[in-house]
């Protein structure tokens, strides 16, 4: 039997080690002496290869460092430069990694006029004549043809049901935590299942007063305007009180007569005003 052969860690050359002045020149002759710090530490990479991290003064570049890799040949006391990067280190300041344009879109972002076209592999989405186990999806393939060419599939249906429940209008959102323990959506007449395997467990508000009105819901989703939330009528009417006119702080002012105007052409007569009042 044949054992396996590990990989030999690399020995630390001493010569290329001990070369941290030479690895300094090479990055000043590029970059300015100031922007090359204290020596961090020296890295066997293989044989007689060695490299040397020096702390990056640079503004901006906070966390990285320089890197110079330097070698010698067998049995030379000669170093030379392999070459001089500079390369972040475990705490530095990286941008953000590249994600693509349609794992970066965020709900709300599409807006009037965008399109968001769908990949044909899109494993949210199945053929519309293939067997399903939603129910409502199987009356959609016997349409002879007019039917929708992809709908949900298992994967989708699960996606979109775990998204539904765990946000705003799932059973922790902080309106449904508020209220009665009873007001549960699922027992309310203003709830419209939905259809499909999804009718279980959603459907949409139909209460005008409701926050959640025209939006999808959990069952054990729940707010103050159940509709078997009901509040007892008092017995005892309330008695309207009387109008009460306060007019000690009425103050009494005299008006004139309007002036009365002849529209005759060519003559225009006005009578002098009289005063009212006493």
């Amino acid at each position: 039997m044949t054992r396996p052969v590990s990989a030999r860690a690399a020995r630390l050359d001493q010569v290329c080690a001990a070369a941290v002045e030479v690895a300094r020149d090479a990055i000043t002759e590029v970059e300015p002496s100031d922007v090359v710090g204290d020596h961090l530490q020296s890295v066997a990479e293989a044989d007689r290869l060695v490299t040397h991290y020096f702390e990056c003064l640079l503004s901006g570049y906070r966390g990285w460092r320089w890197a110079v890799t330097v070698t010698r040949v067998p049995r030379s006391r000669n170093v030379t430069i392999c070459e001089t990067v500079l390369l972040p280190g475990p705490d530095a300041l990286l941008a953000p990694g590249w994600l693509p344009w349609q794992e970066r879109l965020k709900p709300g972002d599409l807006g009037p006029g965008d399109l968001l076209p769908t990949s044909p592999d899109d494993e949210r989405l199945a053929p519309g004549y293939v067997l399903s186990d939603d129910p409502a999806v199987e009356e959609t393939a016997w349409e002879l043809g007019f039917g929708r060419p992809r709908v949900l599939s298992r994967e989708g249906r699960a996606e979109t049901a775990q998204r539904w429940y765990e946000g705003d209008h799932g059973p922790a959102a902080s309106i449904s935590a508020a209220a009665p323990a009873a007001a549960r959506c699922g027992t309310c007449g203003f709830y419209l299942p939905l259809a499909g395997s999804l009718r279980q467990s959603f459907g949409a508000c139909g209460n005008f007063y409701a926050p959640d009105d025209g939006r999808v819901v959990s069952a054990d989703h729940g707010c103050g305007a159940h509709s078997e939330t009901l509040t007892e009528t008092p017995d005892t009417p309330v008695d309207e009180l009387p109008t009460v006119y306060d007019d000690s702080a009425v103050e009494a002012m005299s008006v004139s007569e309007p002036v009365s105007v002849s529209w005759a052409p060519g003559s225009v007569a006005a009578e002098p005003a009289e005063p009212y009042g006493p």
